[in-house]
């Protein structure tokens, strides 16, 4: 499927400013995923990622497509049970999206990290981005669970104008090459290339992840 101009347009937004924040931010920092979520979306939602779908009523439209730019949040698991919001940063086919989150796979034995374009699935029966997989990073694949979400919330202009004016952030002036770097340190070579290859092949693993996911066949191991 191609990708339309505007959401070649929101995916290059979201890549500038995922570029603008400084390595050390990255790396170092314990970042949870709503804080960074907020930083890198522009969407001004606070309070714990499981109350944000409910906080956007009227506040922010909400939606089951995925779109450059928007939030996905996830439901609240017994093992989750904050919730947990990610940023998209490109959809590569209707059912097939890179996320840009933090605080989801333990990198190099740590929590709280950034990781960068990321592939989630909708595994959902009906195609309604209900029930998603995520990339896993221990597994170097998907995670063996999956995960209930509520959808999307999408920017509005205000959100689109404070995420692209977070290079005048203090906390955002250093160099714009940091989040290629940590995306290296997650997924060495990682590139336009790879993540289509990358998407490809979990394109041809959805019949068999919606069936599994049928069956009730969801254990985690992330």
């Amino acid at each position: 499927m191609l990708k339309r101009p505007r959401t070649l347009l929101g995916s290059l937004a979201v890549a500038v400013m995922v570029a603008l924040v400084p390595a050390g931010a990255m790396a170092d920092t314990y970042w949870q995923c709503v804080p960074f979520a907020r930083l890198i979306s522009g969407i001004q939602i606070f309070g714990d990622a499981r109350t944000w779908w409910q906080q956007a009523t009227g506040k922010y439209e909400t939606g089951v497509q995925p779109k450059a730019g928007a939030v996905l949040c996830f439901k609240p698991t017994q093992r989750m049970k904050l919730g947990h919001v990610a940023v998209v940063s490109q959809v590569l086919t209707e059912r097939v999206v890179q996320i840009t989150h933090a605080n989801w796979s333990p990198i190099e034995g740590s929590r709280g990290k950034v990781e960068k374009d990321v592939t989630v699935i909708d595994v959902s029966p009906d195609g309604d981005w209900s029930q998603v997989k995520v990339w896993y990073d221990p597994n170097r694949d998907l995670g063996g669970s999956v995960y209930a979400t509520y959808g999307f919330i999408y920017q509005d202009a205000k959100a689109r104008m404070i995420a692209a004016s977070g290079q005048s952030n203090p906390v955002l002036a250093m160099a714009q090459s940091a989040a290629n770097q940590v995306a290296n340190a997650v997924r060495p070579g990682a590139g336009p290339l790879s993540m289509l290859e990358q998407a490809a092949d979990s394109t041809d693993r959805i019949g068999a992840l919606i069936a599994a996911a049928a069956r009730g066949d969801s254990g985690r191991d992330d």
